[in-house]
């Protein structure tokens, strides 16, 4: 009875999942959300796959939800290929954290865009393995990283900083040095504009809000069933979006001139 109810919104989500897209997206924001589904009698681990844009006006919005199993250049290509079919012809910064296949997938897709890699999932994965005791001085030399004034003097602290603890955790700084051209972009950009793109923090926002809504689901029945969960959450979360980001118009000049002739 309850899918046969629910079931009378699998129109709105199609018609929502395809509705036509703005034809430039300053700034987008990728991340997966996992769930437990149960597929063949049994229950697997799935991702939904969420797309996030900033309009030019500085507004948030939820671009497409995408359910799957396994991330790949493949998957994240056929992702991006859907948003251009919905009408965006270029986005400028794109923002995740290190996707399988996402840095393949932008450049076949979006060959101009500027991918930027999370700096809160960099350190997440560096500390990891750091004793609890070295923590808040290991972290308080890898915050003179990504806080220098530009990517030079950045790039000479985290030189410093791996000199430093090398012996102790020789392997805590080599994701920093292996993906430097994906973190290094936002130094070439003012305060605000790096407060934005630095860190998934707005879309990890929106995961934590679906976490809200699907608490009481240890298991979803199938995929559908969890779109449809995801899709009612999406409803409401964005009613609540009513503001746009701070000192956008700032920011969207500085875009223009960075992006001459895209924007």
């Amino acid at each position: 009875m309850v899918s046969n109810i629910t079931d009378q919104i699998l129109p709105k989500i199609k018609e929502w999942q395809e509705r036509p897209l703005d034809s430039v997206y300053p700034i987008v924001f990728i991340d997966a959300v996992h769930f437990s589904v149960r597929q063949e009698h049994t229950v697997v681990k799935k991702a939904a796959y969420i797309v996030l844009g900033v309009t030019e006006n500085g507004e948030k919005d939820i671009l497409g939800i995408w359910i799957g199993e396994n991330e790949s250049a493949k998957f994240w290509l056929g992702v991006l290929n859907d948003l251009k079919g919905r009408g965006i012809k270029d986005i400028l910064i794109m923002c995740s954290d290190g996707l399988t296949g996402i840095k393949e997938a932008i450049q076949a897709a979006f060959p101009k865009t500027i991918q930027q890699r999370c700096i809160v999932h960099m350190i997440r994965n560096s500390v990891r393995f750091v004793y609890y005791k070295d923590l808040k001085p290991f972290c308080n030399d890898l915050k003179t990283v990504y806080t220098a004034k530009n990517e030079k003097l950045g790039y000479e602290q985290l030189q410093k900083v791996r000199e430093k603890w090398k012996a102790k955790y020789p392997t805590s700084l080599r994701n920093w040095e292996d993906n430097w051209n994906a973190i290094c972009p936002f130094f070439s950009y003012s305060e605000p504009l790096r407060k934005i793109m630095y860190t998934t923090n707005t879309i990890e926002s929106l995961n934590r809000s679906f976490r809200k809504y699907t608490k009481t689901k240890s298991v979803f029945p199938n995929d559908e069933s969890l779109m449809k969960c995801l899709y009612l959450a999406t409803q409401n979360i964005t009613k609540k979006w009513t503001t746009r980001y701070g000192n956008w118009d700032m920011i969207l000049s500085e875009l223009s001139i960075m992006f001459d002739g895209r924007i």
